[in-house]
């Protein structure tokens, strides 16, 4: 409680940090820390039937976007699919000791040197309020999974210059993006002009109950307080924001048919039965089916083990499809037989399930080799490194670029509310800025000395034709692939290493006679000069 004393207010920590909460500008609920709780519902199921089946959509086919984002996260835990998503952010986040796993780099903008330090203060908050260095791989991968993610921009209503206070996480099924486009009434239409389209309205609706949810009305949002960023995929129609995981749908559902089909068929096909045909004579059909489950109740004995009290029962009353068949026979045909029913003879082949899983990585991108448990990989010699891992390289690196939008636009909003930088101006400085994501170190390190290994080697060969066929210039240039910098450092070192090198030469020691000292000439008597 709040305590008045000489026009001072003293109030409790608690009481002064909700006072600052409802200073926020927050419409959104915080979400739970990457878990979402969503209401159970049963996928499918089978009523009094005496037939149960599944129906598989191949094809993945999805009436809304909220769909899309169930189904993806329904494909990462599959363990392929798992598996493959791993290696993909484990390539794309590289963990930094102390630091974080990005950078931003100004270098080649034009800005002074304190704007600069400004920008790159500003994109640690950004950092920091992302929680970037412990979530960095959380925050990835969820980006990768859904295709899209939303982030609340809470800002301090009575303070805006101090910044964004807070990103808060939204559910994508929770939040869409609404464009209400508006035409040019037939009153401001002018005489033989087409009505134009103006420029669409844009904001959010967000539902903290899920947009599906019935009874319960969206709240709008302007598109100012939402930082979005997606994966910049759309489907055929170009209505719908799709995930990189959309091309492996259909392998996805093959591989899962598949495995399960091939399951059942070993259960039910593995063991070998008996089948036996029982004489029954000619009594009469009633009569013969008693004869025959007497002789099934007295010869069939089933011994089972009880693992929780460790007894052998006799269950000789239990039944299943895995039993014996027994079958009466008439007389006049063969006498009382038994005969085995052979098991399932391919129940080794799989090559079928091989296939569809080297597809569904192929999909997704990643190279056969890092799945695949009997084939190493190694690294280093260029030999060694195929032509999948250059491509793999390759599209880690449009998944950075792409996800590092997300930093642009919270740090546009950071800048501009801190009146750092005027809003018309950050189309051309974000137009210079680099983000310099952590590598590989062992990887890189390897790697750079296998292509410094490879240019000193040419080097010995061409070096023999420096001055007749090529100049110095071209071997660091083509050679060395030197910049015109890195020329000029070069050489500015050579001199300074080779003036470091040199030896002035004193004059002797005590031990050595001095110098003999030159008097000037002078004219003798004769005034001749001497020779």
């Amino acid at each position: 409680m709040a305590v008045n004393f000489f026009g001072f207010e003293i109030t409790s920590k608690k009481e002064r940090e909700d006072r600052e909460r409802e200073n926020l500008l927050a419409l959104t609920v915080p979400e739970d820390d990457g878990e979402e709780a969503v209401d159970a519902t049963p996928i499918g199921g089978y009523g009094g039937g005496g037939q149960y089946g599944i129906s598989i959509d191949i094809d993945g086919s999805i009436k809304d976007e909220n769909q899309l984002v169930t189904m993806y996260r329904t494909m990462a835990v599959y363990p392929e699919v798992d598996y493959a998503i791993d290696d993909i952010v484990n390539e794309a986040i590289v963990d930094a000791d102390d630091d974080f796993c990005v950078k931003l780099n100004t270098d080649n903008s034009k800005l002074g040197d304190g704007i600069k330090g400004k920008i790159a203060d500003e994109f640690e908050t950004i950092l920091d309020l992302l929680d970037f260095k412990l979530r960095a791989y959380d925050i990835f991968r969820r980006w990768y999974v859904d295709g899209k993610c939303y982030y609340h921009v809470i800002i301090d209503k009575t303070n805006p210059k101090l910044g964004i206070q807070e990103l808060r996480y939204i559910d994508p099924r929770k939040i869409k993006k609404i464009k209400r486009k508006e035409k040019k009434s037939n009153e401001q239409v002018k005489p033989g002009e087409a009505p134009l389209a103006k420029h669409p309205k844009e904001y959010y609706i967000y539902n903290p109950k899920g947009l599906d949810a019935k009874n319960s009305s969206p709240i709008p949002i302007t598109k100012d307080a939402i930082s979005y960023n997606g994966s910049g995929l759309v489907d055929a129609s170009r209505k719908r924001v799709i995930s990189n995981l959309q091309k492996a749908v259909r392998p996805w559902n093959q591989l899962k048919m598949l495995e399960d089909a091939v399951v059942i068929y070993r259960i039910s096909r593995a063991p070998e039965r008996r089948v036996f045909y029982v004489d029954v004579g000619n009594l009469p059909k009633n009569k013969a089916d008693a004869y025959l489950k007497d002789i099934m109740t007295r010869f069939k004995n089933k011994v089972t083990y009880n693992a929780e009290t460790g007894a052998v029962e006799d269950a000789r009353y239990h039944r299943t499809m895995l039993e014996d068949f027994w079958l009466p026979r008439r007389e006049g045909g063969k006498g009382t037989e038994v005969s085995t029913l052979s098991g399932g003879q391919n129940l080794g082949e799989i090559e079928d399930i091989l296939y569809f899983r080297r597809k569904l990585y192929q999909a997704m991108n990643v190279p056969r080799t890092r799945m695949e448990a009997e084939s190493g990989f190694s690294i280093g010699r260029d030999t060694e490194i195929t032509r999948d891992e250059v491509k793999f390289g390759k599209f880690v690196q449009r998944l950075r670029n792409r996800f590092g939008l997300l930093f642009l636009d919270l740090l546009e909003k950071q800048l501009i509310l801190k009146n750092i930088i005027a809003a018309e101006d950050w189309k051309e400085i974000k137009r210079d800025l680099r983000f310099n994501w952590q590598q590989d170190t062992h990887f890189m390190e390897l790697q750079q000395l296998e292509m410094t290994r490879g240019r000193m080697e040419i080097l010995d060969v061409v070096d023999a034709h420096a001055g007749t066929y090529v100049s110095k210039e071209w071997i660091q240039k083509n050679v060395l692939r030197q910049t015109d910098e890195e020329i000029k450092e070069i050489a500015a070192q050579i001199r300074k290493e080779e003036g470091a090198g040199e030896t002035t030469v004193t004059p002797a020691g005590p031990d050595l006679p001095p110098e003999p000292e030159f008097a000037a000439p002078q004219d003798d008597e004769q005034g001749q000069e001497p020779v």
